[in-house]
């Protein structure tokens, strides 16, 4: 492996180089594995008139919704101008009126209204205990 490796090597700054050189594999066809060939070439047939018209060669500037040129540029029109603004305006409504996840804006809200009260009634806005010392059952120090 490592000696194919140190061949490669030496092989791929020439073929960088010349960059029309083709690989072709030198090894010997297996006959279990072999390509197909086509014997005979076929002239295409003639339909004279009757096959599908593309589309485009009518109207080069084929959209895909109309067979009338003036419709199809028409029905474009109307599809991307109603398509963009319902994704604009009814996508921006959607996601304005999302739920606020987390309740930030709500515990926000709220911090600041505590805070406007407690300053209005000339209170500490964050006292030195904050549960009732009172409430509060501790285990003696005698108790392991």
């Amino acid at each position: 492996m490592l000696s194919r490796l140190s061949r490669l090597g030496l092989a791929l700054p020439r073929s960088v180089s010349v960059l029309s050189t083709r690989f072709v594999s030198q090894s010997k066809a297996d006959s279990a594995i072999s390509s197909t060939a086509v014997t005979e070439m076929y002239e295409p047939v003639n339909q004279s008139g009757h096959g599908e018209v593309s589309p485009f060669s009518k109207n080069p500037d084929f959209h895909g919704f109309s067979t009338d040129p003036e419709e199809d540029v028409r029905n474009m029109k109307m599809g991307f101008f109603l398509g963009i603004s319902v994704a604009l305006v009814i996508g921006g409504t959607f996601i304005h009126y999302l739920p606020d996840h987390g309740m930030r804006k709500w515990a926000r809200r709220e911090a600041e209204r505590l805070i406007l009260l407690r300053e209005k009634d000339g209170l500490p806005l964050i006292e030195e205990n904050y549960y009732d010392v009172s409430k509060i059952i501790l285990p003696s120090s005698n108790e392991d």
